[in-house]
């Protein structure tokens, strides 16, 4: 998820057009009825205890019911892996979930936002504390519990959000639960771009969480997201939490500045 914001915001704020507030009825509408199609069946399938497809389902329509026309490059690892993507806005989320069926480790804050909190809760969001450092081991003590689960997990180590054009210096800690993991894991580096709209929709500045959805669902035309699944690698031929770190930003970035034509990334 985003967090508190550092980047700087364009403070040259348009108004919302009356076509702009139909576009963003239409698709609340369309998210709330999604939900409503598919939150029964996830409960139907917990009911005969079955894996449920449904969150994963859910997050894909919110990001196509966006304007997201999603493709992806490079061969993804399906299971026994532990993502590592850049960060540009809440709108990752319903993005590589519906693509992966992944679950994310998020700022604790988050768990307590009204309906947002609970459909985390649901697709098995990690709440971690960004603040409390006596719990960072305990914090990986969770993360490694979840790796030992089928599904796959996605972090943002960058700790907040970028436009999309940059990247901001990776955070080492939560790769010490990839150090080593509690099982084979591989680390797959993954490229989450937006091409040309990318600054149009990235949650950066002050701009709140609500001003930012309102923004993306108001806009008329399909944003072209491009999910780039990296060479992945074996975190044990790394060592620590920080060579992991590191290696895993290092592909990220290089990866990016070809998006941007060789254009240096900073």
């Amino acid at each position: 998820m985003a967090y508190p914001l550092t980047e700087r915001a364009d403070t040259d704020q348009l108004a919302i057009s009356v076509f702009g507030a139909l576009l963003i009825g239409l698709r609340v509408i369309g998210i709330l009825l999604s939900l409503a199609a598919c939150l029964p069946m996830h409960y139907l399938w917990r009911l005969f205890r079955l894996p449920s497809p449904w969150p994963r389902f859910f997050l894909w329509l919110v990001a196509t019911n966006c304007g997201a026309l999603i493709k992806t490059e490079g061969n993804r690892l399906k299971q026994d892996v532990f993502y590592v993507a850049n960060h540009v806005s809440w709108f990752d989320i319903p993005v590589i979930a519906g693509v992966t069926g992944c679950t994310f480790v998020a700022q604790d804050g988050i768990a307590s936002w009204p309906i947002i909190g609970w459909l985390c809760r649901i697709n098995k969001t990690i709440f971690v504390s960004r603040t409390d450092r006596m719990q960072v081991g305990d914090q990986i003590g969770i993360i490694r519990e979840a790796i030992e689960e089928k599904y796959p997990i996605t972090v943002f180590p960058e700790g907040t959000t970028t436009d999309g054009h940059s990247l901001l210096p990776f955070k080492p800690s939560l790769f010490q639960a990839m150090a080593p993991p509690p099982k084979p894991t591989m680390v797959q580096p993954m490229l989450l771009s937006f091409g040309r709209v990318s600054r149009d929709i990235a949650w950066v500045g002050e701009e709140s969480a609500v001003d930012n959805a309102k923004r993306l669902f108001a806009r008329l035309g399909i944003i072209p997201t491009t999910l780039h699944f990296l060479e992945p690698f074996d975190p044990a031929d790394f060592g620590d939490r920080k060579t992991i770190c590191a290696e895993a930003e290092r592909r990220i970035a290089k990866a990016l500045s070809a998006s941007l034509s060789g254009e240096p990334v900073v």
